[in-house]
């Protein structure tokens, strides 16, 4: 009988370079999944059975591509889950599909996996920067449609830009943000400025100044955009934000792509206010606007951050790691912020 003798894990989503971590763990608790045609209405109902498969799950593990299938885990869905709900452990850095207050509020830790993509998502970043700042994506699109060598040098793409001298301002100076700054010092940038919600112990600000975030969209001719979705986050970067910084500024998105305003994104792009966009994130992703795709300016890839082999792995492995230590412990080990400083994490009790 499912859930007698082990605890229960449902598992949303599926599991790609990890299975041999996955099926040891298998040993110590009852996996269930979720049939492929299960619509968000049958997940939900099913929440809600005393009597269902899922009535004694103690730990749900999800993918960002499981929002698919379930949608947000909002309000709804948190009222749904069973009372033996323990924690939902997100295979991710970012865990905006995820209403945490209303988990806070039925007492469910939420842990997500906020260090094991900082290295593989700061190396897109710097990709898409370097592509942008020398107008790459002009000479490649020429260069496929055959416009080369008439068109000149370059396939006809406009002078770019090389680091020196240039100051770059990146708004969110966490993990990831210290792992793009380690790897752009090297090319030769003049200055280095970032903001946060609060200032950083200096030996986190790898040698980037603290300055408003006014004073980061004036001076910065490269803003390097690295905070997480939030609703004081969400449009972050709009029409007001634009007009504030400097004419030819390049803007670099691999956190969320609904940190920036689309729309006066792409009319700015226009008028040349922002002189090239690096973007590995859209806000309604998976549609992208096709006005945004057809220009040139623009250095895009589909949400690939994260998309290799190692840090995937890594991912479904600290997911693993985090449902063990709930079930384990009590407690998970890399809980959201939001609920850091909540007093009933510290009376949550081990189910092993």
């Amino acid at each position: 009988m499912v859930g007698q003798g082990k605890p229960v894990l449902l598992r949303l989503g599926n599991i790609n370079f990890a299975q041999d971590v996955w099926d040891q763990f298998s040993d110590t608790v009852e996996v269930l999944t979720l049939n492929p045609d299960t619509t968000r209405e049958d997940f939900i109902k099913e929440l809600k059975n005393p009597n269902g498969k899922f009535a004694k799950v103690s730990v749900i593990t999800r993918t960002y591509h499981s929002y698919l299938q379930t949608g947000r885990f909002d309000k709804e869905i948190a009222a749904a889950l069973p009372d033996s709900v323990i924690a939902v452990c997100h295979t991710g850095a970012g865990y905006d599909q995820i209403d945490t207050q209303y988990f806070t509020e039925r007492k469910i830790q939420v842990s997500h996996c906020p260090n094991v993509v900082n290295a593989a998502t700061a190396d897109v970043h710097v990709f898409l920067l370097l592509g942008a700042l020398r107008n790459f994506e002009y000479g490649h699109r020429n260069l496929l449609a055959g416009k080369w060598p008439s068109s000149g040098a370059g396939a006809g793409a406009p002078f770019g830009h090389d680091p020196e001298g240039k100051t770059v301002g990146v708004l969110g100076l966490g993990g990831i943000g210290r792992a793009i700054v380690k790897r752009l010092q090297p090319f030769g940038f003049k200055k280095f400025i970032y903001h946060n919600r609060t200032r950083l112990f200096p030996e986190l600000e790898n040698g980037c100044e603290y300055v408003s975030f006014n004073e980061l969209l004036a001076q910065s001719d490269v803003i390097s955009i690295n905070v997480p979705l939030n609703a004081n986050t969400r449009h972050l970067v709009n029409e007001e934000a634009i007009n504030k910084m400097k004419d030819g500024v390049v803007l670099v998105n691999t956190a969320r792509g609904a940190v920036i305003d689309e729309q006066a994104m792409i009319k700015h792009l226009k008028t040349g206010k922002i002189r090239s966009v690096g973007l590995d994130v859209f806000e309604h992703e998976p549609e992208v606007p096709q006005e945004l795709l057809d220009m040139p300016q623009v250095v895009a890839t589909p949400h690939m951050g994260t998309y290799c082999v190692e840090t995937l792995r890594n991912m479904e492995i600290h997911v693993v790691d985090n449902s063990k230590s709930a079930l384990k412990t009590g407690k998970v080990i890399s809980l959201v912020p939001e609920m850091q400083s909540e007093t009933w994490v510290s009376d949550c009790k081990p189910i092993l």
